[in-house]
């Protein structure tokens, strides 16, 4: 919300040299938020100019040229006027005008300075409006006795300063409204909040600009009595009915052509808000001024009463923005004709272009009205149309100002438009609706109890006096003692219809803290709770973590959300339990709906948007959970809000909520070493992926049995399934992850580059599997002893069961203590290895604890290991 200076010193005693950013500190010191000061974009002198004369002059380049001649206040110092070009043709001799002379810069910024131009030298420029940053007007430049009337003009010399003429150098406050402070969406609003900022006495600071006479209003089913309304809420929102009172007035004879006054529009721009025509801006002012948004209506289009009433199935509504939107039976009407048969507008959010104020408008019809929040917030989203008048009834607008708004826009109408207003205003009540706020029951006590603030600075008399500043009625329970101060019971309070959030006692004891000064809150460092710090889970994350960016990974966070085609493009069966994502009934994006299954489904975005931008050698990782919905679970029940949710319902929620285990998935691209003077480096591989996998699980101390795999979105052939070891009785361990390089298809699909490799596991498995304690390795003083061997095996064999077959056959002949290290560390085909064959070559490395080992120990070692591999494998020792 934007608040010139001048307007709210029009409401509250804001002292004449006060700036900008006082204004808005007192405005800060009591809980808003600043966004922002604005003005003063225009420096230097900027004058009013009287044109002399002006000679027209035609351009070879088809262009005609003023050479003008301009007083800026020369004459009168007894010096010639200065020439100046302007290319505008919309004055004449005679008429004021604004020149900004050299020295002057304007928005841009754009410095003014004596230049030839043309032929001449041009001593300055005459602006146009959009030129000084009072609207878009560009087609002219500005005659002051257009800008601000004959009169007003009439009393202008050359020479005065046009900058405070214009309002050009006032300074504007912008304040963030948080959705609870509805009110100060509007200078009533924040002129009330200076005054509690200021430190000022608001009975007696503060001008209510709401304060007015309003006619007698009459009922709304008679035209004789006023323009007829009717209220037809045949579906409230949670029983509350969309419209609870609705004002409306009349005025005839609008002259269609009169402009809004100078000072109306420049507000409306200081505002933030484009001038439009005078009733449109009239409703605008009126709205920014209160707080309460308005509606102008053609009378000559409205077709009998309007008849406030939900949207039927299958109905339609241009609105004003000349979009064609489909209704929905929640949305909130303004209808009118038979029955309400015809949709004329919104409610709260936008009107109808049937009924637009047109430049032919000469009755006016002016709607003010206070509709349900949720109704009309829930409209603004439904159809995406935020608009300033859906911003103030959403957050709640006040429920006795319709008639003094609706006044204040007739008086506007009347004095600057011409028109007459009909005697007789409308205003209908809904029968249910609550006019005054209900009285809330506050302990004198409540605002020192929650707020820490000594009770001797809260007293009864000091809250009754803060909440008394914010509006409301206060009356104590008990009774008053000989000096006047209240005892120590309850207050009877009761809120301005200015705070509908103001509902329950902790909402007054923020009032009374708020302008008490939240300085006046002890700091206090609360003392830490004992504890054992992280949970095992969390370090183990953490390790596993830090074990990926030691190893040159860099870790990542992508939104959990994936398009509805990911499946499709990560090559994922028709029945992959991944297909089955929980799809949010309020995504950020609609090409996003589906939470997803897997990490990889969002880490691949990730590699394509740094690889895109040139990174070439990319190794990342992520930490996230995924969502894996249950077949046939229970719906979600909806909590109550007024209560806190029993046990019962508390189970009911969580049994909704489908299991979200956490993963952690890596990607590398590239060059997996890099190129030097050492050398060429080497490309990443399915074995770069798998040793990243190995190395999460080392971190955790867990034990990963690696196998051949086969699952989208890894190559099948390059796919490497990740278990947990099998179990003491001989049962497989869980499958926990996939590791290798990707299909070629999703490559191509995904825009990634060429073989590119991908691992993931669930990281929830491994730290469940991750031993609690591990024990200290007991250290060797003797040398060890190394052995290797070179087993021929079929190519279809994995090098991993091989290794396992060698490790199994040391322990299976009692030498497992004795085995440290099998390294798998050459792999070799071609002559003389049988074709269909391979030779893979394995580095044993053995030590005992108590002495060294002798050949024949070693020996042992390695026959043990080498028979196993024959017997499991059909392994052929290479030379035997």
């Amino acid at each position: 919300m934007r608040a010139p200076l001048s307007w709210l010193r029009e409401w509250v005693d804001v002292p004449a040299d006060a700036t900008g950013e006082q204004v808005a500190a007192a405005l800060v010191r009591v809980g808003l938020e600043e966004e922002g000061l604005h003005g003063g974009d225009v420096v230097g002198p900027v004058v009013v100019g009287r044109v002399l004369s002006l000679a027209p002059e035609p351009q070879k380049n088809g262009k005609t040229i003023n050479w003008c001649s301009v007083d800026t206040g020369e004459l009168a110092r007894g010096e010639d006027p200065r020439g100046v070009v302007c290319g505008a043709h919309n004055f004449s001799a005679g008429d004021l005008v604004v020149v900004a002379t050299p020295g002057a810069v304007l928005p841009g910024p754009f410095p003014i300075a004596a230049r030839k131009t043309y032929g001449h030298v041009s001593d300055g420029m005459i602006c146009s409006a959009r030129e000084l940053g009072l609207g878009e007007d560009h087609d002219g430049i500005i005659v002051l006795s257009r800008l601000l009337g004959d009169v007003a003009a009439s009393q202008l010399e050359p020479g005065q300063d046009a900058l405070a003429l214009l309002g050009l150098t006032e300074e504007v406050v912008e304040v963030n409204v948080t959705p609870d402070r509805g009110y100060c969406f509007s200078v009533r609003g924040l002129a009330r909040e200076y005054a509690h900022g200021a430190g000022l006495d608001v009975a007696t600071a503060f001008r209510d600009p709401a304060a007015v006479d309003v006619p007698a209003a009459a009922g709304g089913s008679g035209s004789a009595q006023g323009h007829g309304v009717e209220l037809r809420d045949d579906a409230p929102v949670h029983g509350a009915p969309g419209c609870t009172r609705f004002v409306t007035r009349v005025v005839r004879g609008v002259d269609p052509t009169a402009p809004s006054p100078f000072w109306l529009q420049r507000r409306l721009q200081q505002a933030g808000m484009r001038p439009i025509s005078l009733a449109v801006d009239v409703t605008n002012h009126v709205m920014l001024e209160l707080g309460q948004p308005l509606h102008a209506y053609d009378l000559a289009t409205v077709d009998g009463p309007l008849v406030v009433r939900r949207a039927r199935p299958g109905e339609r509504l241009v609105t004003l923005d000349g979009i064609d939107r489909k209704l929905d039976p929640e949305d909130l009407l303004i209808t009118d004709g038979p029955d309400g048969a015809r949709a004329v507008g919104l409610a709260g959010v936008m009107g109808g272009r049937d009924t637009e104020v047109t430049t032919s408008t000469r009755d006016v019809l002016v709607e003010a009205a206070r509709f349900d929040p949720v109704t009309i917030a829930r409209t603004a989203r439904r159809h995406k149309l935020p608009s300033e008048a859906s911003r103030r009834f959403e957050r709640g607008v006040d429920t006795a100002l319709q008639a003094a708004a609706a006044e204040l826009a007739v008086r506007l109408l009347v004095e600057h438009g011409g028109g007459t207003a009909d005697d007789a205003a409308t205003e209908v009540v809904a029968p249910e609706a609550v006019v005054r706020p209900a009285a809330i029951a506050l302990p004198v006590d409540l605002p020192s109890r929650l707020s820490g603030v000594p009770a001797d600075q809260l007293g009864a008399a000091r809250v009754t006096e803060l909440l008394e500043q914010v509006g409301c009625a206060v009356s104590p329970s008990g009774s008053a003692d000989a000096r006047g101060s209240l005892d120590d019971g309850a207050l009877q309070v009761v809120p301005p219809t200015w705070r509908p959030d103001l509902a329950q006692p902790v909402d007054l004891v923020e009032e009374v803290v708020r302008l008490h000064g939240y300085e006046a809150i002890p700091s206090e460092l609360p003392p830490a709770p004992p504890g054992r710090g992280l949970t095992t889970g969390q370090r183990l994350r953490r390790r596993a973590a830090d074990a990926l960016a030691a190893g040159g990974f860099v870790e990542v966070r992508s939104y959990p959300f994936t398009s509805v085609g990911r499946s499709d493009e990560l090559g994922l069966p028709a029945d992959d339990p991944r297909r089955t994502a929980l799809r949010l009934a309020n995504p950020l994006s609609d090409e996003q709906p589906l939470l997803r299954t897997s990490v990889l489904a969002t880490l691949l975005d990730v590699l394509r948007r740094n690889t895109s931008r040139g990174a070439v050698d990319v190794a990342l990782f992520e930490l996230g959970a995924v969502v894996n919905p249950v077949a046939g679970a229970p719906a979600a029940t909806r909590l109550p809000v007024d209560h806190r949710p029993t046990e019962p319902e508390l189970a009911g929620l969580l049994a909704a909520v489908p299991p979200q285990p956490v993963h952690v998935a890596g990607v590398l691209a590239g060059r997996a070493e890099p190129e030097g003077w050492w050398g060429a480096g080497r490309v990443a591989d399915a074995a770069d992926a798998v040793a990243a996998a190995q190395l999460v699980a080392q971190a955790l101390r867990v034990e990963l049995v690696v196998a051949a795999g086969a699952l989208a979105p890894w190559h099948p052939g390059r796919c490497a399934q990740l278990s947990l070891p099998s179990s003491e009785d001989g049962a497989p361990g869980a499958v926990v992850g996939h590791a290798g390089e990707l299909h070629p298809a999703v490559v191509a699909a995904l825009g990634l580059p060429p073989r590119a490799v991908a691992f993931e596991l669930d990281l929830d498995a491994l730290v469940a599997a991750a031993p609690e304690l591990v024990p200290a390795p007991r250290l060797s003083p003797f040398p060890p002893s190394k052995e290797d061997v070179a087993l021929v095996v079929d190519t279809s064999v994995p090098a991993e069961a091989v290794r396992q077959a060698l490790l199994a056959g040391a322990a299976g002949a009692g030498h497992a203590d004795l085995v440290e290290e099998v390294r798998l560390f050459d792999v070799y085909t071609g002559a003389p290895v049988p074709e269909g064959h391979r030779s893979l070559a394995f580095s044993l490395r053995l030590r005992a604890l108590d002495r060294t080992l002798t050949a024949a120990d070693a020996a042992a070692v390695r026959e043990a290991a080498v028979a196993e591999a024959v017997r499991r494998h059909g392994a052929v020792l290479r030379g035997a």
